[in-house]
């Protein structure tokens, strides 16, 4: 294997939790070093994708250049143990460098959220952040490169890369959540540098125990709907999931384009004629007024909301909206009284050439919902059969993560991803602060780099979690301890989740052209993202995963 980057070491973080409750440590003062301001949002093809430095810098234009000494830490200091070498990172101009390209990303717009950078454990010893289970940014690069082209830089969360895949974790053994932890030598780090890899899996729902539903399907009708099929695509997809529906759930459906019209009103599952006539009904034209759409879709799932059970808005969109009220935050006030109530809103993104992946990703994360892009009719069957019930059926909400550093072990981290879900230390157990909503069967994956001090022994971290327990709204927090006992002689010794997990985010690493990534090439992801296919024969994401791999490296060869 040729995997020889100097200074990372990825801390996986898939997280899924156990009932009960657990001492956390203090937090300590805010503010912390965080990542680095955010940057404007972009149209991919209009300016250059910013890179903001992760030790608080001015922006400066995509692609950055790779430092000429080693960086320092977010406290300012020189880490002068870390090699900084020279890159060749994917090319950003190459993808969108003719006619064709340009037009594709022409009105694509993403939000930079920076890199975060590394801490002093002695510091800074904590790390809070809201669980996440959106999938978006790898659908989205999946896409891209299916079409001959790299992502956006800008459109590469690395917690959704992690996030689409399946790492077949353990089942808690009781309660809702078990937490699963490795440790390795980083296959991309130097001396001392190690990959610690936390799963946090949430107990499966089996279909027949899933609670009733009240589904408000939310559904863009606007004539920019009518490209590439993007509406052929929703309607294939609501079809599939009819058929999934039960007796007692109900579906509703709201068309917007320049106006709303509703085409079903709140109909049982066992309706199904009624309801597969109201979606063949769907027709594109006319303008994207997503305001007028959310205000009757929020209306009829109060009307169908269901106490004790799901209700939910799921909303399908290219997020291009034209008219009414545009700015999520701005829209979600407006519907608040509904989100405290239980109606909760997921949205689905369709479409590449004009796509508001900042809309739909906000709206689902303040929402209290999950964020994901369809981009064929494999992907639609994925989230509206396969994954239903857990995408629908939140376990926990407001569910957090903070994990507590030993610096007496642990010289510095970094946690990779997650810079627009960051939450105060001090935050960590104020259920009142957005925290994310896990389903039943989802995991939660999270990646930190760390080195050790030489030769330190003992205690890693500890993984603390919390979050509200749906049916007893009772906050419920749960911790494990990772040890250097744990750390495997060789990265080769780790288990193939493990190499998957740490290809995926490598990948990530280079898209988003990340100034860690010292000279890490794609070939070294391949080579990783290989053994852990074999490895995980039944594994269809990791063969995929291998294959996007292969054309990507064919574009740079």
């Amino acid at each position: 294997m040729r995997f020889k980057r100097g200074s990372i070491v990825l801390i996986a973080l898939m997280i899924s939790a156990c009932g009960g409750e657990a001492s956390v440590p203090t937090s300590v003062s805010d503010p912390k070093a965080r990542p680095a301001p955010q940057s404007e949002p972009t149209s991919v093809a209009q300016q250059p994708a910013p890179q903001v430095d992760p030790n608080g810098g001015a922006e400066q234009p995509a692609p950055r250049p790779m430092p000429t000494q080693a960086p320092a830490d977010a406290a300012g200091a020189p880490l002068p143990d870390m090699q900084v070498m020279p890159t060749q990172p994917l090319d950003p101009g190459r993808p969108y460098s003719s006619d064709q390209d340009q037009e594709v990303f022409d009105s694509m717009y993403f939000q930079n959220y920076g890199t975060n950078p590394f801490v002093r454990t002695e510091t800074d010893p904590l790390s809070t952040f809201a669980m996440d289970i959106d999938s978006a940014s790898y659908s989205l690069m999946r896409s891209s490169i299916n079409q001959g082209m790299l992502p956006p830089a800008d459109s590469v969360r690395v917690e959704e890369f992690l996030n689409a895949f399946d790492y077949d974790y353990p089942q808690p053994e009781d309660g809702d959540f078990a937490i699963y932890s490795e440790v390795a030598p980083s296959p991309f780090g130097g001396t001392n540098y190690e990959l610690v890899q936390i799963g946090i899996q949430a107990r499966d729902i089996a279909v027949a125990d899933r609670k009733p539903a009240a589904l408000t399907f939310v559904i863009d009708s606007s004539g920019s709907m009518e490209q590439d099929g993007r509406l052929e695509m929703v309607k294939n997809a609501l079809l599939y999931l009819a058929g999934k529906l039960q007796p007692d759930d109900s579906l509703a459906i709201v068309a917007f384009s320049n106006e709303m019209r509703i085409v079903l009103q709140p109909t049982t599952g066992a309706n199904q004629m009624d309801i597969i006539t109201a979606i063949n009904s769907l027709e594109p034209n006319g303008g994207t007024n997503a305001e007028a759409g959310l205000r009757a879709g929020f209306d009829l799932a109060w009307q169908a909301f269901k106490p004790g059970g799901i209700n939910r808005i799921l909303m399908c969109s290219d997020g291009v909206a034209n008219s009414g009220m545009t700015e999520p935050s701005q829209l979600l006030a407006t519907f608040q009284e509904y989100l405290d109530a239980g109606v909760q809103l997921s949205t689905y993104g369709v479409g590449m050439g004009n796509y508001n992946d900042i809309l739909l990703e906000q709206l689902a994360d303040k929402g209290d919902g999950n964020y994901a892009y369809i981009d064929s009719t494999d992907e639609a069957q994925r989230l509206f059969g396969e994954q239903l019930t857990g995408s629908l059926e939140t376990i926990g909400r407001e569910a957090k993560i903070q994990v507590s550093f030993d610096p007496t072990v642990v010289k510095r981290y970094r946690l990779i991803g997650y810079e627009n879900r960051d939450v105060a230390d001090s935050d960590f157990r104020n259920d009142s602060v957005d925290g994310g909503e896990v389903g039943g069967g989802h995991n939660v994956t999270a990646l930190y780099e760390i080195k050790r001090h030489p030769d330190a022994r003992g205690p890693i971290a500890q993984v603390n979690i919390r979050y509200v327990d749906m049916d007893t709204n009772a906050p419920v927090e749960e911790s494990l301890l990772i040890s250097t006992e744990q750390i495997h002689s060789s990265f080769d010794r780790s288990s193939a989740r493990m190499h998957l997990a740490a290809s995926v985010a490598e990948f990530a690493e280079l898209l988003r052209h990340s100034r860690w990534n010292n000279d890490t090439d794609i070939l070294d992801v391949l080579d990783l993202a290989e053994e852990a296919a074999l490895d995980l024969p039944n594994n269809q994401g990791a063969a995929e995963f291998v294959n996007l791999l292969k054309q990507a490296e064919r574009m740079h060869q």
